[in-house]
């Protein structure tokens, strides 16, 4: 016997890479993998591209933090009253074309929307409103984005 047979205990060490590698091949290391938890946003997206508030609230009837589905029309105004708790009076310009003259004309219609607490308004400001179900007589619509 050799020495490395005797060392060993009567088996003689692989030289071969290869035979090693073969040994130890069913037995390799398991990476554990860290899941990462994606951060959920503050606000829930409504479908449609505008720039949520930046505030938050907890109004069940804001499209954004509560769970007011908004669908149908779409319109942009400026913002007439603002003295209702919660509610904003939007007039919204169109034009209107007449046929006998060959010419646009103005015309107004007032809507009445809710605002949720996250959006601060002003008198004068742009808004965008959308159409929801309806919330009391004459509120049909919400706010959705303030321009500045």
């Amino acid at each position: 016997m050799t020495k490395e047979e005797k060392s060993t205990g009567g088996e003689a060490k692989l030289s071969n890479p290869a035979a090693q590698r073969k040994k130890s091949a069913g037995k390799k290391p398991v990476k554990k993998t860290v899941k990462k938890q994606k951060k959920k946003p503050e606000y829930r997206d409504i479908g449609i591209d505008v720039s949520p508030p930046k505030k938050t609230c907890n109004d069940p009837n804001c499209p954004f933090h509560g769970t007011l589905p908004v669908r149908g029309q779409i319109f942009e105004g400026k913002v007439e009253r603002n003295r209702m708790e919660g509610t904003a009076v939007i007039e919204v310009e169109r034009l209107h074309y007449v046929k006998k003259f060959e010419r646009y004309e103005r015309r107004y219609k007032k809507f009445s929307a809710h605002v949720p607490p996250c959006m601060d308004l002003n008198v004068g400001d742009e808004v965008k409103i959308m159409e929801c179900r309806p919330l009391s007589k004459t509120v049909s619509f919400v706010v959705v984005e303030v321009k500045e």
